[in-house]
């Protein structure tokens, strides 16, 4: 595919995930983590897809919002003529309601002129659909395969094999930014921001529940990704390689995204990425609601999104706390890379009751800032001053915001310096941000949008324009007590050794009494076996070259700054140092009682 090609349809300097496999790089961090299925488990190309059609009379393509399904359908059909087939398609978007009782439906879901910020959609998929058809009785002299295609078109419950075609989150947006997709019913393609607002709250939500429910019957997984060669696997393939992932290790793929406020440092751990960017801010290393995970054969790659692991085996994973989190995974771990970038904005996250009566999330986004590197006079800016005077506070962020003048922030706001595996907590309602100089590994709760900005520098963004800020839901959230010493000896966790042993010692990073994660460093010269208890583990090596993992009758290994997960269903496992030095891993784990 050519450069030109490939911009038609993405937006994007990151490159697209080719199914031909290439190998890790000898040593650091790598882009495209797998895991192993057997040999000639994948095939690629639309031909592959038409072959596995012979015989049939009538099959369905369903999929995820921001597949190119005029172009899939395009280039299987020829297959299908050339193989002397001819098709009758049926385009599942013709049975959906009318745009304007779409509109209706998800309406009260958009949190009205918000530019951020709705609600967790409550219905299923069927609610976007209009009467359904029933199956075509198909004549031989007419046409040999009648095929049912589109989102949601598993819905018409039609015999035959059931294709299911995923499409990786992040390319998902490079898709919007291009302007090539629609939301779900849409006659035309938003802008990017509203139209991730509308996936985030409405679409996902209703396509993530469907896809559960398909699970069972699915026949054959495609990655789509790449239009010219998508990827396919038989279920059961696919279902054997999420068995044996819930009970070993395994690491997601990660991806990358510049920011206003981004860094150089990531470029240095992952010197594959692309050049063009003028920075990399973040690095969604675990934000399972946007990751995928890919397998190999040795010859071909395949994405799926996390979430087919998590409907498959939630209480592999989750082990004790399946009860609580039921498909979601509970802990994400994120780079912010200010290192000759600039500060983070000054922001807050929402309490609990908060963010469950306003956008519908089961839990709130709390924190931690875990600094993996940072220059000498760096900072980071966590809860408020002990003469805080929040009226005054408030006042000097709005007039910034209405008229552009500079905000004093550290006469409001609490500096600390910022030191080298230090753990900076912070508790849902606290104000706080990265400066700029520094590595965080962000250590927090799933729930990853929900940041209420109160000034941002007077930066714009990479686009040129502001930012939006939030200062009205801020300070419906902040915790004003969280101030001086109060905030020094309560969000700033102490490390205390709790185990040790022969070349080994295990270090307690106390998280806040608010958070429902835990953290514990782990510090051996060349091994050391990790207990189980019942909660998934997320791991990152945070000093050495690599680690190898030995979980679950797999042995894997694992990077600097690399980032991987235990399920609770492997049990204990071994870390082996295979690097100079000592080796720190930090760990991450949901609490007991939590």
């Amino acid at each position: 595919m050519s450069e030109a090609t490939e911009r038609r349809f993405r937006h994007t300097e990151q490159r697209l995930m080719r199914s031909e496999a290439t190998g890790a790089p000898s040593n650091g961090y790598h882009l495209y983590p797998t895991h192993p299925v057997p040999e000639g488990s994948i095939s690629v190309g639309h031909r592959r897809i038409a072959e596995l059609l012979q015989g049939q009379t009538v099959a369905t393509f369903d999929g995820y919002v921001g597949v190119l399904w005029d172009e899939f359908r395009a280039r299987l059909d020829a297959e299908l003529a050339a193989m002397g087939i001819q098709a009758e398609w049926h385009d599942a978007s013709d049975w959906l309601r009318g745009t304007d009782e779409i509109d209706q439906l998800v309406e009260p879901f958009l949190g009205g002129d918000d530019p951020l910020f709705g609600t967790r959609f409550s219905g299923t998929l069927a609610n976007f659909f209009a009467e359904l058809p029933g199956e075509p009785t198909v004549n031989a002299g007419a046409a040999c395969l009648a095929i049912a295609y589109g989102c949601g078109a598993a819905l018409a419950e039609w015999s035959g094999p059931l294709f299911y075609l995923d499409l990786p989150k992040n390319e998902l947006q490079f898709r919007s930014r291009a302007g090539v997709v629609r939301n779900l019913g849409a006659t035309s393609a938003a802008p990017p921001k509203p139209q991730y607002k509308r996936f985030y709250f409405v679409d996902w939500p209703a396509l993530n529940r469907h896809k559960r429910d398909l699970a069972p019957r699915l026949t054959w997984l495609v990655d789509e990704q790449d239009p010219d060669a998508p990827a396919v696997i038989a279920a059961e393939t696919f279902r054997d390689a999420l068995r044996e992932q819930a009970t070993s290790v395994f690491r997601v793929r990660p991806w990358f995204e510049p920011g206003p406020w981004g860094g150089q440092w990531l470029r240095e751990l992952a010197p594959e990425l692309p050049g063009e960017p003028p920075n990399y801010a973040w690095s969604f290393e675990l934000i399972v609601p946007e990751n995928g995970l890919v397998i190999c054969d040795g010859a071909s790659r395949l994405e799926f999104s996390f979430d087919w692991l998590m409907h498959a085996h939630h209480r592999e994973v989750l082990g004790r706390c399946a009860d609580r989190f039921g498909f979601e995974f509970p802990i994400r771990f994120d780079y912010l890379d200010t290192m000759d970038g600039g500060n983070l904005s000054v922001q807050c996250h929402p309490r609990p009751d908060y963010i469950r009566k306003q956008f519908g999330e089961l839990f709130t986004q709390d924190e931690c800032y875990y600094l993996m590197d940072c220059r000498p006079g760096a900072k980071v800016f966590l809860g408020f001053q002990p003469d805080i005077d929040p009226d005054a506070f408030r006042k000097e962020l709005e007039h910034s915001r209405e008229t552009g003048a500079e905000v004093d922030v550290e006469r409001h706001v609490r500096p600390h310096p910022a030191e080298k595996h230090g753990l900076y907590l912070i508790p849902s309602g606290t104000v706080h941000c990265s400066g700029a100089d520094c590595v965080v590994l962000e250590i927090s709760a799933t729930p990853y949008i929900f940041t209420f900005k109160m000034y941002d520098w007077l930066r714009l963004d990479l686009e040129g324009k502001p930012r939006p800020l939030n200062i009205e839901r801020a300070y419906a959230n902040l915790d004003f007590g969280r101030r001086g010493q109060r905030a020094d000896t309560e969000l700033i966790s102490q490390h205390a050794e709790i185990d040790r042993g022969d070349g080994w010692r295990i270090v307690h990073l106390p998280t806040h009494a608010e958070h429902f994660y835990d953290v514990h460093r782990v510090e051996f010269s060349e091994a050391v076996e990790v207990g189980a208890d019942g909660s998934p583990h997320v791991l990152m090596l945070v000093e050495g070259e690599a680690v190898e993992v030995e979980a679950g009758g797999r042995s894997v290994r694992y990077a600097y700054g690399e980032t991987f997960v235990v399920p609770a269903a492997a049990g204990s496992y071994r870390l082996v140092n295979v690097g100079d030095g000592e080796a720190r891993v930090i760990k991450a784990f949901v609490k007991h009682g939590a």
